[in-house]
C-alpha cells in the first residue's frame, strides 16, 4: 500500500528559534552579543566564546550542572548554573526546558523549577545565580532516569527559557490550598520557598500524597517550614496505607476548601477529579491546575514517512511517535516549549499529507498549522521545517 508523505520544513519562520531570553529586558547585553556576531563573521561567535567559557553562547541558552542532590530513593535535585542570556526573573511555578546529550543525541524535556527567582550562593559563599529542578525517575522516562542517576556535576546542558501559567500572584491570596501528589509537589515547592522569602505565608494548607513517608520529596524542609511558620499547615497522606485522597470528602481534611484559592498538581486522575469537584461546587474559578502529561487518544493507523522539507530529511515513524520526536531523531532541532501541547511554541505548517492530534485523535489537513509535540503522522506527510 502506498504511503502518504508529511513534510516538515527546517528553515521557515515557524521554526526560527525564538529570541534569546532577556534580549528585551537587557538590551545592553544583547547589543554586545550582536556585535560579537558581526565581528566574528564568517565564523560563529560560539567558535570564540566557547574557548573562554562553554556557558557563553550567542545561539542558545546553556547551563552547567554544579550539584546533584538526592531527595528520595528515586528523585534528585539538580543545581544548574545558567550561562549568558538566561533570565532569572521567572515566576515561581514555571518550568524550564533542559536538553542533555545522551549517547550522541540531545534529549529534551521540561521540568518545574523548584528554586526561587533570586540570587543563590556557592559553597564558597560568593553570590552565584543558580536554578534547581527536582526530577523523579519514571519507569517509562529515559531522560528522568538519566538525570536522577547518571548526570555528573560539570555536565553542560542546553536550556529553554522558563515559561508556564501555573503561577501565584504577588502578593499571595489571603488563604491558599496546595493539593499535590508525587512529583506534583515540585512547582509548589518553588511557590512555598518564594512565599517564605517574601514573608507571605499567611494561611496556607498543603495536602500532599505520596506512596510512603519516605517517598515524599522535601519532607524535612516542609516540616521545617511548618515549624517556622504558624500559617503553614501541611498534611501528608501515605497512600499505600491510607489509600488515595477522596476529593469528594475533602471537607473532612480542609473544611473551608471552597473559600481558598487552590493550586493542584499531580496525577491526571487526581486533577480530573479536582475539576469535577470544584465545578460541581461552583468554584471552578478558584482552581489552578498544572498537568505534567498529555492524555493521549488511542493510536490509529500505521504512521508513515515524515519529510522535513527545508532540512531535506525524512524518517519513518509509527502512529504513536510525535512529530517533534521524529525530527529530533534525525538531528533536527525542533522549536518547543512545554512539550505538552500548552504553550504553542512548537507550531509549524503542514505542507502535505495528514497528521493526527495525539490527544483527541482529530486529523489535520495540508495547510494547517500544527503542534509537533502532540501530533503524529497519519500516513506520509511533509512539514515546513
Amino acid at each position: 500500500m502506498a504511503k502518504n508523505t508529511i513534510k516538515i520544513s527546517a528553515n521557515v519562520a515557524d521554526t526560527v528559534k525564538p529570541e534569546i531570553a532577556g534580549a528585551r529586558e537587557r538590551p545592553g547585553w544583547h547589543a554586545l552579543r550582536t556585535i560579537a556576531g558581526k565581528i566574528t563573521t564568517p565564523l560563529l561567535p560560539d567558535d570564540y566564546l566557547k574557548l573562554a567559557n562553554p556557558l557563553w553562547s550567542a545561539r542558545e541558552l546553556r547551563g552547567r550542572v554544579v550539584e546533584v542532590r538526592r531527595e528520595t530513593v528515586d528523585s534528585a535535585t539538580l543545581v544548574i548554573k545558567p550561562g549568558w542570556g538566561f533570565s532569572f526573573d521567572y515566576e515561581p511555578g514555571q518550568y524550564v526546558g533542559i536538553g542533555v546529550l545522551v549517547d550522541g543525541r540531545w534529549r529534551w524535556r521540561s521540568y518545574s523549577l523548584t528554586s526561587t527567582p533570586v540570587v543563590g550562593a556557592t559553597k564558597a559563599g560568593r553570590g552565584s545565580r543558580t536554578i534547581t529542578i527536582t526530577v523523579k525517575a519514571m519507569p517509562e522516562g529515559f531522560l528522568s532516569t538519566h538525570l536522577v542517576g547518571g548526570v555528573a556535576p560539570g555536565t553542560v546542558v542546553r536550556l529553554a527559557a522558563p515559561q508556564g501559567n501555573f503561577t501565584m500572584p504577588d502578593p499571595a491570596p489571603a488563604s491558599v490550598l496546595f493539593l499535590t501528589a508525587g512529583s506534583g509537589i515540585t512547582p509548589v515547592m518553588s511557590m512555598l520557598r518564594t512565599l517564605a522569602r517574601r514573608d507571605q505565608i499567611g494561611d496556607v494548607v498543603h495536602v500532599h500524597s505520596a506512596p510512603t513517608v519516605a517517598d515524599a520529596m522535601f519532607g524535612r524542609e516542609l516540616a521545617a517550614l511548618s515549624d517556622a511558620h504558624e500559617g503553614y499547615r501541611p498534611t501528608l497522606r501515605a497512600t499505600r496505607t491510607d489509600g488515595r485522597l477522596d476529593l469528594s470528602r475533602l471537607a473532612d481534611v480542609v473544611p473551608d476548601w471552597r473559600e481558598r484559592q487552590t493550586w493542584a498538581c499531580g496525577p491526571e486522575a487526581m486533577l480530573d477529579d479536582a475539576e469535577r469537584v470544584w465545578r460541581a461546587a461552583g468554584v471552578a474559578d478558584r482552581l489552578h491546575l498544572e498537568r505534567f502529561a498529555v492524555s493521549k487518544a488511542a493510536a490509529h493507523g500505521t504512521g508513515g514517512t515524515v519529510t522535513f522539507e527545508r532540512a531535506g530529511k525524512t524518517v519513518g515513524v509509527d502512529a504513536a511517535t510525535s512529530l517533534m520526536d521524529a525530527g529530533e531523531s534525525v538531528g533536527i532541532r525542533m522549536p518547543f516549549g512545554c512539550r505538552m501541547g500548552i504553550c504553542q511554541s512548537c507550531v509549524v505548517s503542514l505542507v502535505e499529507g495528514h497528521v493526527r492530534d495525539l490527544r483527541t485523535g482529530v486529523e489535520h489537513e495540508p495547510g494547517s498549522r500544527i503542534q509537533t509535540c502532540i501530533s503524529a503522522a497519519s500516513g506520509d506527510c511533509t512539514l515546513d521545517v
